[in-house]
């Protein structure tokens, strides 16, 4: 009879917001990645090829980030202003959900 192989238990690293510093589990971040090719967008999928950064899904943490400037530190890119409104965008909506 053949033994059952245990499959390894992946560690959940967590991550931290590059806004307010906290850190968090991946899933209930927003990532921003910079592309290979160097385009800095959101990734929903959290599976991009690229760099990446996280932020929580606050509005505060997206202004923070962009007054401190860490997101575009993080990415080593400038970040475009119309990602901002799209991730304040997208706080507002996850806000809605809880």
């Amino acid at each position: 009879m053949a033994k059952a192989v245990k499959q390894p238990v992946k560690k959940q690293r967590p991550r931290t917001c590059v806004g307010c510093g906290e850190e968090s589990p991946k899933r209930t971040l927003l990532r921003i990645v910079r592309s290979p090719e160097g385009e800095v967008r959101y990734d929903p999928t959290g599976k991009a090829n690229g760099r990446g950064a996280y932020l929580c899904a606050d509005p505060s943490c997206v202004a923070a980030a962009k007054k401190k400037k860490s997101l575009s530190r993080a990415l080593k890119a400038e970040v475009p202003e119309s990602l901002y409104d799209e991730l304040t965008a997208l706080c507002a909506e996850k806000g809605g959900e809880a």
